[in-house]
């Protein structure tokens, strides 16, 4: 049996402001800007592009443990996430042989449940799975250290 393609179109639009600082656009929200810290030569008036895609792993990880804990029927009461990515400078100065994108990326989840262990372990597995952003990562060979424990 074959399965028929179900595609949903996501699109962006930017303009360019000044120095690294540019400003998007997303569907009908306000825009916001993108830019770099002072160290990185941009004026710090928002975050930087990879900033924004940790803070995608952290939306797109919330958002499938509610759809997916929904489908287990897994209770919670709230979920904390901390991420942190680090990048060799060096790929972005051109250095060949330095991956520009993460080196690697630290994912601590904290979820406020009364499950178990095996219960979050597999909400953990199909979450992990399914994340469009996570598997951008892990595709792209990021090692990703995902952390998942029970808020105490």
């Amino acid at each position: 049996m074959t399965s028929t393609k179900t595609l949903l179109k996501v699109e962006t639009a930017g303009k360019w402001e000044d120095g690294v600082k540019t400003s998007i656009q997303i569907r009908d929200f306000d825009s916001f800007i993108i830019d770099e810290p002072a160290s990185l030569g941009g004026t710090d008036q928002g975050a930087n592009p990879v900033e924004f895609v940790l803070a995608g792993l952290t939306g797109c990880t919330s958002v499938m443990i509610a759809l997916i804990a929904k489908e287990q029927n897994f209770t919670f009461a709230g979920v904390d996430f901390q991420n942190i990515g680090e990048i060799d400078l060096q790929g972005l100065k051109g250095v060949k042989g330095v991956s520009p994108h993460f080196q690697s990326v630290t994912f601590d989840v904290i979820i406020k449940t009364n499950e178990s262990a095996e219960r979050l372990q597999a909400l953990k597995a199909e979450v992990e799975k399914r994340c469009p952003v996570m598997n951008l990562l892990l595709d792209a060979g990021v090692p990703v250290q995902s952390n998942w424990k029970k808020a105490e």
